[in-house]
């Protein structure tokens, strides 16, 4: 069966050539897309931080400070994604025409599309792994128990650059993926954990929160930064991986559609 009509991706090791090429064209950006991945976060962290810390005292035993620093790196991880997953990702598509040249080579749609969330995976990574770095800096780090972090964060970050592929395929200009942000990623950025703790919420909202990805990724990443180990590690990774590989199934179909059939 033509791998390019196959319901099922089946990418080929030809994918690392479309990643060493993103990564080529990001290298010569690289400056500015670190100040506008890395800034925000960090700004988020030391506004929240020193701002409500002042404010809210200890959460859960530790201090505000180091209590945010952990959500905000799940959340940078998270934004980072969804913005090459979805911009970055169209502009390849529909603007400059750059995946209908790619499959002109021996690369098939699979190789591209699977590709593309590597490659959103390692966007989320870098950003979080400055903004884990600054962490270190500012004492909020308790052990090197955090760098077990960052395979999580790159878990994640494939998962939610997936799902902003999956919404790249519907999508007709720009415009329509702010429905996503305001829908989707602002509501888990504000109810899983990121600035203050979930079981303080009403159980419907846990509910709803442990329905989406983030809040396991912040159930993982935030004991590993703060000296502890996590619990239900395997149920809150397989969460985050089901997410990942049903939104890489799905963005596959759809993208093939609109582009092939």
């Amino acid at each position: 069966m033509n791998p390019n009509h196959a319901f099922w991706p089946r990418p080929t090791l030809r994918f690392v050539a479309v990643w060493r090429r993103n990564l080529r064209v990001w290298r010569k950006l690289m400056m500015p897309s670190l100040l506008g991945n890395f800034g925000e976060p960090v700004l988020y962290l030391l506004a929240f931080g020193y701002g409500f810390g002042r404010l809210v005292g200890d959460l859960d035993g530790m201090s505000y400070m180091v209590f945010i620093a952990s959500g905000i790196i799940c959340s940078s991880a998270m934004f980072t994604a969804s913005f090459e997953g979805m911009y970055s990702a169209y502009t390849r598509m529909a603007e400059q025409n750059t995946w209908l040249a790619m499959l002109a080579t021996p690369l098939t749609l699979d190789d591209i599309v699977f590709a593309e969330a590597i490659w959103a995976a390692t966007k989320g990574l870098i950003s979080a792994g400055a903004i884990l770095i600054v962490a270190s800096l500012l004492g909020l780090v308790s052990d090197l128990r955090a760098l077990l972090a960052l395979p999580v964060v790159f878990l994640a970050a494939f998962t939610f650059g997936s799902l902003a592929l999956v919404i790249t395929a519907f999508s007709r200009s720009y415009d329509f993926f702010l429905y996503y942000f305001t829908l989707a990623v602002t509501p888990m950025l504000l109810l899983s954990g990121v600035f203050f703790p979930l079981n303080e919420l009403p159980e419907w909202v846990q509910a709803m929160a442990l329905a989406l990805p983030l809040a396991h990724v912040v159930e993982v990443v935030r004991p590993l930064m703060t000296g502890a180990w996590p619990t239900q590690v395997g149920w809150h990774l397989g969460v985050v991986a089901v997410y990942g590989i049903l939104a890489l199934i799905a963005a596959t179909f759809l993208i093939r559609r609109r582009l092939i059939q």
